[in-house]
């Protein structure tokens, strides 16, 4: 009954109350944005939701557009500005969701929406972490955030899909602030971000 009714319910009102409690943060972080990214301080990206269901993900800008000769965007790490980086660490960059959320494309506890190109990628088992609303945190972002594997992170994501309850997203609202203010695990051990997905390896069998 919660996940099927109630947790939508809980979503709305909560989201739209910090929407309006947060409303001033936003309206700061939008002007700084703006002059410290020299532009639109928002970044959209299409991202699977529920049942693959693409929507627009909006979040407040961390990294610069700069490119190199050959016109690619240079590594993560050296358009990451130090805006950008207390941003992420703060999590203050995730506060434009409450619009996904309050609209319905997301949830406040969930498995985070990834990139749309790594829907061909995911094994059946990890495919299932789509049959829920993506969340704002989850199960996988307060037991790791990025310094877990990406194998380990879906097992997360799918261990919550199969047991979601309205204690259980209590507590992973809880130790989201926990996460938060101990800025833990935003980077993963080889890059200032994450690294990129790019499938799970089959297991070979013997021949």
């Amino acid at each position: 009954m919660y996940a099927k009714f109630w947790k939508r319910i809980i979503d709305f009102v909560l989201s739209l109350g910090a929407f309006i409690v947060l409303l001033p943060v936003l309206i700061v972080l939008s002007v700084i944005g703006a002059i410290k990214m020299k532009g639109n301080p928002f970044f959209t990206q299409a991202r699977p939701g529920k049942d693959e269901k693409i929507f627009k993900l909006i979040k407040f800008r961390s990294m610069t557009c700069e490119k190199d000769k050959e016109g690619n965007l240079l590594p993560d790490e050296k358009r990451l500005t130090k805006y950008g980086k207390f941003i992420r660490a703060t999590s203050l960059d995730e506060l434009p969701e409450l619009i996904n959320i309050i609209k319905g494309d997301m949830s406040i506890v969930g498995p985070r929406p990834l990139l749309v190109k790594y829907l061909p990628l995911y094994n059946e088992e990890q495919r299932r972490r789509h049959n829920v609303r993506p969340g704002l945190t989850g199960y996988a972002q307060v037991n790791g955030r990025n310094a877990v594997s990406w194998e380990e992170k879906f097992e997360l994501d799918i261990r919550y899909v199969d047991n979601i309850s309205f204690i259980g997203d209590i507590k992973i609202i809880i130790d989201t602030i926990n996460v938060v203010l101990n800025r833990s695990g935003i980077n993963s051990e080889t890059s200032a971000t994450m690294e990129e997905f790019k499938g799970t390896e089959k297991e070979l069998c013997e021949t």
